[in-house]
């Protein structure tokens, strides 16, 4: 693993961040790995205009919308998003990157740093779990068990304990209050079975040899599913069991899934790319018409899909991510939306580089998807 201060770490991730805008607008958490450090243990700040800060991925904790994004900044709506308020009680001011609750109280967030927080009150509070001071130690432990078979691990492992708390982790997921894991740059991963009290490195249990930054999780009963770079594209029945290396219809980097229903999977990622799986069949193309990198998706309420771009633009299927089409809106003003969900009267909420944005109900969009 390579020695990477702060710096370099921001610009590896440039393309996970989508834009250069993004990635420049993230350097206001800071330019050195020390900075990184400090960061790691200051609670965030109150932030008036934290609803325009650069945020990164929104979801739903009941019928509470959570945002989280740069600084620490986590922002909380009971209203569908027509109005924002910040939470008061971050512990770390590092960029976070996603954000997974498995009900109204229960969620985890993952960040810069290595940084994992919990809430169990439906973010008004959260609680590092880890760091990656600790989340290094855990790789050491793990790669020192297996240095008889694996010396490059152990290797690896020491390298990432001397660069310190400095690697990111992108994406969670929890398929319970008990069970979760996190996944990230070089590949890091990490396992809990007792809802983020303990955690485990288990990186070598999935077969993702060379290393590749991991970007997203797709789970549920049916199976998981870890996207990355390079296609690299990862397939478990559950968590805690091995996960192996399916093959990729493309060879650049994916940075979403959607599942539509059991044995139907979306992929998308660079340049527009996107492909779609049916039960026992091969993976087949999509034709988005979209040349910006797709960042995020989701299934509605209506059992559609959107997708969101770089570009700034919305796609919708109608008919199980067959075919998109851009939806017809004003209320976009062009800049990338890293991530979108629905709330619950239908609206969408997306997320990007200017704050958090709310769109009004698609239902007026149906004419215009095909």
């Amino acid at each position: 693993m390579s020695d990477l201060n702060f710096q370099g770490v921001r610009e590896g991730l440039r393309v996970a961040l989508l834009g250069v805008a993004l990635a420049v607008a993230l350097g206001t958490v800071g330019v050195a790995q020390s900075a990184s450090m400090d960061l790691l243990d200051t609670p965030a700040a109150r932030d008036q205009r934290a609803e325009h800060a650069v945020l990164l991925a929104v979801t739903r904790a009941g019928q509470r919308l959570v945002a989280v994004g740069e600084r620490g900044i986590v922002l909380l709506s009971d209203d569908n998003g027509l109005s924002w308020r910040q939470s008061y009680a971050v512990p770390s001011s590092v960029a976070l990157t996603a954000v997974s609750f498995v009900d109204a109280n229960h969620g985890w967030v993952v960040g810069h740093a290595g940084v994992i927080l919990h809430s169990d009150d439906g973010g008004e509070t959260w609680r590092k779990q880890l760091d990656g001071k600790l989340a290094a130690q855990l790789e050491l432990q793990g790669a020192q068990a297996q240095s008889a078979t694996d010396p490059h691990r152990l290797s690896a492992a020491q390298q990432l304990v001397a660069d310190g708390a400095d690697k990111p982790f992108l994406a969670v997921y929890f398929a319970d209050q008990q069970h979760g894991l996190v996944v990230g740059a070089y590949g890091l991963a990490m396992l809990t079975e007792d809802a983020g009290e303990h955690w485990r490195s288990v990186g070598s249990e999935l077969d993702n040899a060379g290393g590749m930054h991991l970007y997203a999780i797709l789970g549920d009963p049916q199976g998981v599913v870890i996207v990355g770079e390079q296609g690299t594209l990862l397939r478990g029945t559950a968590l805690g069991q091995p996960f192996s290396r399916v093959p990729s219809p493309y060879h650049g980097t994916w940075f979403g899934a959607v599942r539509m229903a059991p044995g139907h999977d979306l992929i998308f990622g660079l340049k527009g790319n996107a492909y779609r799986l049916e039960e026992g069949s091969q993976w087949q193309p999509v034709a988005t018409a979209e040349p910006s990198s797709l960042t995020a998706g989701k299934q509605l309420a209506d059992g559609s899909l959107v997708v969101v771009s770089e570009g700034g633009r919305v796609l919708r299927s109608t008919d199980q991510g067959r075919h998109f089409q851009a939806l017809a809106t004003s209320e976009l003003d062009g800049s990338t939306i890293t991530d979108v969900t629905q709330t619950t009267d239908g609206a969408l909420v997306l997320t990007g580089p200017r704050g958090v944005k709310r769109l009004k109900t698609i239902a007026s969009n149906k004419e215009n998807a095909q």
